[in-house]
């Protein structure tokens, strides 16, 4: 189940306080570690450094599954690499994720704000309400996962990488001394990731004009039909609340961000459930996930 928010706290204050935490890892593990990240080098040039850098980082921790993806701004994220997903969820996590559900992810949201890179844990990027979305029960309490943590490498301008790990799929919340681990590991997974992803961009053609149209063309559709989410019946008011409320924002967060009462956001809130004849962020999710699929 989701983390408390007494619980986040305390795990946050724990990270922001690692400087002097001691760290244990088996002398077995840390040998692996190395031995793994020597060949993830080794093989920087293909995606066989992907499977190295996980297997290194499950040396670390305990990953129950991980995702590594392409992130160009303005587009849809593209997955290079997946390991310990389940096949009877890998639908769900990637087809869906990557045809629309993206648009609500408070990583993507973050790197699309100009999160710099490093390693993040979902407590310190997700909205103050996040774990009590639809968004989370949907795209991660349904598919057995409470948490993930995250590296971002800059490769250009434009590129990133991520690396995603999940938690919760049968296994246990990773403490606070195992996040600082994978945290002080960053500069050398920046460093395979950076090299990797030089050769993967100049390979792949990434950087190609027709590439470059034929994935803004699907970026653009998805947006636009992201922000035309209910234009038929709701204000633009209306929709940016609609909005924050997906994203998992609380009536006061939402408030801040956009510049408003928290009185008017719930006036605003009440009006679009309204016209949308919906009772429930539940409902007002599957109507936005809906209008995706239609778009």
């Amino acid at each position: 189940m989701a983390l408390r928010h007494s619980e986040r706290l305390h795990r946050l204050r724990a990270m922001n306080n690692a400087d002097d935490s001691l760290v244990s890892l088996p002398l077995g593990s840390l040998r692996q570690w190395h031995s793994e990240l020597q060949l993830a080098l080794t093989h920087v040039e293909g995606l066989q450094a992907l499977s190295h850098l996980a297997g290194a980082l499950g040396h670390l921790v305990p990953v129950q599954s991980l995702m590594i993806s392409l992130e160009r701004k303005d587009q849809p994220p593209q997955l290079l690499y997946q390991q310990g997903i389940p096949e009877h969820y890998r639908d769900w996590m990637l087809n869906r994720y990557f045809s629309g559900g993206y648009l609500l992810d408070p990583f993507c949201l973050a790197v699309e704000g100009g999160l710099a890179e490093g390693f993040y844990h979902l407590s310190e990027i997700a909205p103050d309400d996040f774990f009590s979305s639809q968004y989370y029960k949907n795209y991660y309490l349904e598919i057995g996962c409470a948490e993930d943590s995250y590296y971002i490498v800059n490769l250009d301008s434009r590129s990133k990488l991520s690396v995603c790990l999940f938690q919760g799929m049968g296994a246990q919340n990773l403490a606070p001394e195992q996040l600082n681990l994978l945290r002080a590991m960053q500069p050398m997974v920046r460093e395979v990731l950076a090299q990797f992803g030089r050769h993967w961009l100049q390979q792949s053609g990434a950087g190609d004009a027709a590439t470059e149209q034929d994935h803004a063309v699907l970026s653009q559709r998805i947006q636009v039909a992201f922000n035309n989410f209910g234009c038929d019946l709701l204000t633009e008011r209306e929709r940016e609340v609609a909005h924050m409320v997906l994203r998992g924002h609380s009536v006061k967060s939402a408030a801040y961000e956009l510049a408003i009462s928290p009185e008017t956001v719930r006036m605003h809130r009440k009006n679009l459930y309204l016209k949308l004849g919906i009772n429930s962020q539940a409902e007002l999710f599957a109507q936005f996930i809906d209008w995706l699929r239609q778009g």
